[in-house]
């Protein structure tokens, strides 16, 4: 199998782009798919390195891990110094992942993002940034580009300017979004848009009209669907089903539009929890995704390799899932979020949410439908992925 054969031609584009600019990350991005037949995970790092954040907005799933400076000092967490950013970038590097994104919170206002953008080297990994575009203006694009960041995530709810600012809780930002789309376009900074998707809004014509009018302006939309997490802890009615998911996988055939779940680089992954993405915290707790809020280790405490090891040890993790387990599962949701984290402090160390009889049996990379196929969704009838 060759790269020409696994990568659409967008991705090939990209790809062969950081041949110039970046080689290490292109190297990595090169052996990629050899070791994800071969077992190996190839997780991106969403580093939530601080949670500092101007915008307070609704659905904020980062809500219960804020404290001000005060609370984190006496808690006795120790927090990132740039000496722990470079040691968990080698660690990255030397199992050959490649991809970083900064989040939090929101980076732009963190007075020290240039050298976080150092410490994590741009010479070894690719670095998305995510932004609410509150401060992210022309210049600020051109910035970030040149320090050596690749594309910046977007975040932006409703063409509606009154209902984005009062899903962000924040008046003006849906403008100071869209100034800053034009600025990174402007600058040649890549850049997509991420908006929340709800069951109500999953079908409806205003999101049918966002999606066109941004495609429209060049730039594509990664839907992130509703969890009941976070601020909207217990909100069962904003979830998809798989019906929902199903309409939004036709809709990726015919606009550029993409999910966590959506089959990249050739690989039908779909739920990427740990095998495709980790989130590793303000205080160094590693968890399977950004709202699945167990830890599945400390990087402050133990090698990234180990605590990887350990998430795919867990069957959720570590074998072949053809949904989003946060998102939709709700067997999964009710059983371990409701059940076994919700009301606890975060996050929940993994041997309480997790028992022996969830132990991996079927490693991910020995299901043939790992490799993407045409009909991208497989439905609950599939006998292997029943509990």
């Amino acid at each position: 199998m060759t790269d020409k054969l696994i990568l659409s031609a967008q991705e090939f584009q990209n790809r062969n782009r950081l041949k110039e600019t970046k080689p290490r990350v292109y190297e990595k991005f090169q052996n990629s798919a050899a070791k994800i037949l071969s077992g190996q995970p190839v997780p991106i790092i969403q580093f939530q390195y601080n949670y500092q954040c101007n915008f307070k907005c609704e659905h904020c799933s980062i809500a219960p891990f804020q404290s001000t400076p005060k609370q984190k000092l006496e808690s006795g967490r120790p927090g990132w110094d740039m000496a722990k950013v470079r040691e968990l970038s080698r660690q990255a590097d030397e199992l050959g992942l490649a991809r970083f994104v900064i989040t939090g919170g929101e980076p732009l206002t963190y007075p020290d993002f240039d050298q976080l953008v150092e410490a994590i080297d741009p010479n070894k990994h690719y670095i998305n940034c995510d932004t609410n575009g509150w401060f992210l203006d022309e210049k600020k694009a051109y910035h970030l580009k040149a320090m050596g960041v690749d594309r910046v995530q977007m975040s932006l709810d409703s063409l509606n300017a009154e209902e984005h600012d009062a899903f962000r809780n924040k008046k003006g930002s849906h403008a100071r979004c869209l100034r800053a789309i034009d600025a990174c376009q402007k600058v040649g900074l890549e850049i997509y848009v991420q908006t929340v998707v709800t069951k109500t809004r999953c079908r409806s014509q205003e999101f049918k009209d966002f999606v066109k009018f941004l495609n429209a302006k060049g730039v594509g939309v990664f839907i992130s669907y509703a969890k009941q997490v976070g601020e909207w802890q217990g909100e069962g009615d904003i979830l998809v089903n798989k019906d929902d998911m199903r309409y939004i996988d036709k809709m990726e055939k015919e606009n550029r539009l993409f999910t966590h779940i959506s089959p990249s680089y050739g690989f039908n992954m779909r739920c990427i929890a740990v095998k495709g993405m980790i989130s590793v915290t303000d205080y160094g707790d590693v968890l399977p995704c950004p709202y699945i809020h167990t830890s599945i280790g400390n990087v402050f405490k133990e090698p990234l390799k180990d605590i990887i090891q350990r998430g795919l040890d867990i069957k959720y993790f570590g074998e072949w899932k053809e949904t989003c387990l946060i998102a939709e599962d709700r067997h999964f949701i009710e059983k371990y979020v409701a059940g076994k984290i919700d009301g606890k402090k975060l996050p929940v160390p993994c041997e309480e949410v997790f028992s022996a009889e969830d132990k991996t049996q079927y490693p991910y990379h020995k299901n043939p439908r790992l490799v993407a196929k045409e009909d991208l969704f497989v439905g609950p009838d599939s006998e292997e992925d029943k509990d």
